[in-house]
Order: structure tokens, then C-alpha cells, then sequence
């Protein structure tokens, strides 16, 4: 969806309300060229802070065995 600046001034609420509904993006232009762009933002849950990096090491061998350093 493409507005001016003038349309998107008088029905600015309304629009961020559609936004956030509908996850659309709106974008403003002046002059016929764009300026702006209006998206919802997504938010963020949180992982859980124990186990997170799972997976992400690779053990090679005993890691359990003497180093045989002499």
C-alpha cells in the first residue's frame, strides 16, 4: 500500500492499527517518491537461557582418557 505524506497524516492511527493487524507494510512517498515505510513489529520470546547451544559441540575421543604427556 503507497500514500503521500497528507494521507497518511489524517489517518495515521488507522493505519498502524491495519498494520499491526494485518502485517502489511505501508510505504509514505512526497513527491511521488518514497520516504518512508511503515511495518509491524515482531516481538521477541526469549529462549531458554539452559541448553540453548545444543548440539553445537562436537566431541572427538575420551575426553575422560590421561593426555600421555611426558
Amino acid at each position: 500500500m503507497q500514500l503521500t505524506t497528507v494521507e497518511f497524516q489524517s489517518k495515521c492511527l488507522e493505519l498502524m492499527e491495519h498494520v499491526k493487524e494485518n502485517h502489511e507494510e505501508v510505504i509514505i512517498t512526497k513527491d511521488g517518491k518514497p520516504v518512508a515505510k511503515l511495518i509491524s513489529v515482531e516481538e521477541e520470546t526469549a529462549g531458554p537461557l539452559f541448553g540453548f547451544m545444543k548440539g553445537t559441540v562436537k566431541i572427538n575421543g575420551d575426553i575422560f582418557a590421561p593426555l600421555n604427556e611426558t
